[in-house]
């Protein structure tokens, strides 16, 4: 199967009331998603990103369009598309009075999986809960009941697994134990990851391709080398023994002097290569003592696909 998740003409419109109007949080929204990759889902706040997730979880019924999870058109057969996809939410929803093993095999049971067939501790011990399988919800930290929510969303073996701000208000340490895990079951088992995120940086070191959405509509779809490689703008970063005052630069370059003391030129790859603009400082009589060079990151790029001009 080439594709995992097969979005076409998505729409979802929540009714209004008499305070607020009708809002439309999906437009026709195309979207593929390839099996085994790890795909991200990005977009500001309100973009449609959870909308487009509760949907896929068979949580929020869509107003128009066509779903099919694994091959399963959601509308012909639910059960089987609700079965193939699972979803670990931004949410803390755990009962506070089970423990992991007991939420967990609540959770087989309420997904069908025989008891023969359920792998509750082996699940807990991939998300490093097995010396917690007893204790009550309630005892858990923050991170323990994050991981916790991981395991429910693995109990029923499904294909395709949805991250939903996995990693939002937690430590580093559990951040990279859960990136861990999620590249194991990705590499290891060939599962399907789609994954919003706040943390950018996070996006740029783990996705293989990224969507960006905004007022429910897809903006760019792309290779996350090549969304990278589509701004223009670089940085020389020089050190210097010496301040050398005003220089006369080539055109198009401009000159940052920053706190500690570095020399910053910006200029456009399409414009000058780094290796005739530093030439170009040498020649205005620059002492370089050390440089490096600056590229632009996914956060530059979303702000770029994102932003919206003021009104006038």
């Amino acid at each position: 199967m080439s594709d995992a998740i097969e979005i076409t003409g998505l729409r979802k419109v929540y009714a209004g009331d008499r305070r607020t109007p009708a809002k439309e949080a999906l437009k026709n929204l195309d979207l593929t998603i390839p099996t085994g990759s790890i795909f991200g889902l990005l977009g500001p706040n309100g973009a449609g990103k959870s909308t487009t997730i509760n949907i896929m979880a068979g949580l929020v019924r869509k107003t128009a369009g066509k779903v099919r999870i694994w091959g399963f058109d959601q509308d012909v057969n639910p059960r089987q598309a609700r079965a193939a996809i699972g979803v670990m939410p931004q949410e803390l929803n755990l009962d506070p009075f089970f423990s992991p093993k007991d939420a967990l095999e609540v959770q087989a049971g309420l997904y069908g999986v025989p008891r023969r067939d359920r792998r509750t501790m082996e699940i807990l011990d991939l998300v490093g809960l097995a010396d917690k399988a007893d204790a009550y919800a309630r005892t858990l930290s923050g991170g323990m009941r994050r991981r916790l929510l991981l395991a429910k969303a693995l109990v029923h073996h499904p294909q395709v697994l949805v991250l939903d701000e996995p990693t939002a208000g937690v430590d580093i340490e559990l951040r990279q134990m859960l990136w861990r895990n999620v590249r194991r079951l990705n590499e290891e088992r060939g599962m399907t990851i789609i994954l919003t995120t706040h943390y950018l940086e996070e996006a740029q070191e783990m996705c293989d391709e990224i969507v960006i959405i905004g007022d429910g509509e897809l903006i760019v779809r792309d290779r996350t080398a090549n969304l990278l490689d589509r701004l223009d703008a670089k940085t020389l970063v020089i050190v210097s023994d010496v301040d050398p005052g005003p220089l006369a630069l080539p055109e198009g370059v401009e000159m940052e002097r920053r706190p500690d003391g570095a020399l910053a030129f910006h200029y456009g790859r399409s414009m000058i290569t780094a290796g005739d603009l530093l030439a170009a400082v040498q020649q205005a009589g620059v002492t370089i003592r050390d440089v490096r060079t600056e590229e632009p990151d996914l956060e530059d790029v979303f702000v770029s696909l994102t932003h919206k001009a003021p009104a006038a």
